[in-house]
């Protein structure tokens, strides 16, 4: 995206604030826009598409400090309001010419002896990012001596930081991958850190739009989207897992095999009259990020078997008449009546 689209589009009306909004406001009003036009709520719809990625395009302008002072700058210039006051050289002197006559002598709109040309041999309006390389240190100003009241940039300007989103599966999350993605006709490769989890935003240094004349390219701010897995889920570093075991395993106690995200496995040991639902830690053995290591919290599940008939159906009658004396329901009136 170049100046020039800045000076044609309306990013504080994209995100529906003022133009004296709040960084708070402002990012409170991406997360709800964001939210509202979510491609995963409107499947095979560009016009949702192409908003959502107008929201992001709005977002990454305003909630950048510089950008948005820049933005702004443009726009105040684009609409007239930016101009420069008369000053002491009396008419027909450099001094005395306004904003409009100044550009105007640049480039060839007419009206003032000595006139330059319009960049592409136009005589029209100048494009703003030529202004912007003029006035921003790239390509020497005017003919490597700046005007009155210009004091260009050292430094070239970046380019602008753009924002995109992406799903990627829970083992890659949890584990690390290395992902392709195409941003605005561009492909990009990064390296997805382990124990990313969902909604969490990567900040890419340099993977942003180019800068213009050659300066550095901005970053791109990358939103990810984690998919839920079938067994496994995170709890910040932890991992957690629902491992179902017998009735008379959790009556005697027993030891289990549970399976890790690697592939591998660890025995656990469930206690003589462990309870469904019960979770046992076992440390050390939950996601390994460059900072922690977390644990694996083993939720165990009591199976009750569908259909028991013959011995087994007796053995469970004479289980009932032997623990005939104990209520497992004691205690819940009172308890419910409190």
């Amino acid at each position: 995206m170049s100046q020039q689209d800045w000076l044609d589009k309306d990013f504080y009306a994209v995100l529906g604030v003022s133009k004296d909004a709040s960084a708070q406001d402002i990012k409170k009003a991406y997360r709800t826009q964001a939210r509202k036009y979510h491609p995963d709520h409107h499947p095979d719809d560009a016009k949702a598409e192409e908003k959502f990625k107008s929201i992001g395009e709005a977002y990454s302008v305003l909630n950048d400090d510089e950008q948005r002072q820049q933005y702004d700058a443009i726009r105040a210039m684009g609409s007239g309001g930016a101009r420069f006051s008369a000053g002491q050289g009396g008419p027909g002197g450099a001094g005395g010419a306004g904003f409009e006559d100044i550009f105007s002598s640049m480039f060839g709109g007419g009206g003032h002896p000595g006139a330059r040309p319009a960049p592409g041999g136009g005589a029209g309006n100048p494009d703003i990012d030529d202004l912007l390389k003029m006035f921003g240190g790239q390509g020497g100003g005017f003919g490597g001596g700046a005007p009155t009241g210009f004091t260009p940039n050292r430094a070239p300007a970046k380019g602008s930081d753009t924002s995109a989103r992406t799903r990627v599966s829970f083992r890659d999350a949890a584990l690390g991958t290395d992902l392709r993605l195409t941003v605005d006709g561009r492909t990009i490769t990064t390296r997805i850190p382990a124990g990313v989890h969902d909604g969490q935003k990567i900040r890419l240094r340099g993977k942003g739009r180019p800068g213009p004349g050659g300066a550095p390219a901005g970053d791109l701010l990358l939103t990810l989207d984690v998919e839920e897995h079938p067994v496994w889920s995170a709890d910040g570093v932890n991992l957690r897992i629902t491992v179902p075991i017998s009735f008379d395993e959790a009556v005697l106690g027993t030891t289990v095999a549970v399976p890790l995200l690697d592939g591998d496995s660890v025995s656990v040991k469930v206690p003589p009259g462990t309870p469904s639902g019960r979770t046992l830690r076992v440390r050390g053995k939950g996601l390994v990020t460059t900072k922690k290591t977390g644990d694996l919290h083993v939720t165990v599940q009591v199976a009750v078997p569908t259909h028991v008939e013959g011995a087994a159906k007796q053995a469970v009658e004479d289980l009932r008449a032997a623990l005939a004396d104990e209520d497992p329901r004691a205690g819940l009136t009172e308890a419910a009546a409190r």
